[in-house]
């Protein structure tokens, strides 16, 4: 798990700013590995990608809107949404 966790990492910091791979069988492979509070941000963001869109502003907003109603914790919310956005950056 770890090892995917960086892998994630890795792909997050090198397409994570918007330039989406797209591969919707892979993102949803992707976020069939997610921890519950990383599941539960890509849920919330991935109906909002599209092409071209800011996928680390949506998971930013997302991810805060979630903290702040109570939904995910806020201790491993940056964790989450980091893994969140490195599955939610294969998308088209």
């Amino acid at each position: 798990m770890k090892k995917s966790m960086m892998v994630a990492a890795a792909l997050l910091l090198s397409g994570f700013a918007g330039n989406a791979y797209a591969d919707a069988a892979g993102a949803v492979t992707c976020a069939a590995g997610l921890s519950g509070d990383a599941k539960t941000i890509y849920d919330a963001t991935a109906p909002n990608v599209t092409a071209g869109a800011d996928i680390r502003a949506l998971v930013t907003t997302q991810t805060k809107s979630l903290v702040m109603n109570g939904t995910i914790g806020r201790g491993g919310a940056k964790a989450a949404a980091t893994a969140a956005g490195a599955c939610l950056a294969m998308l088209p």
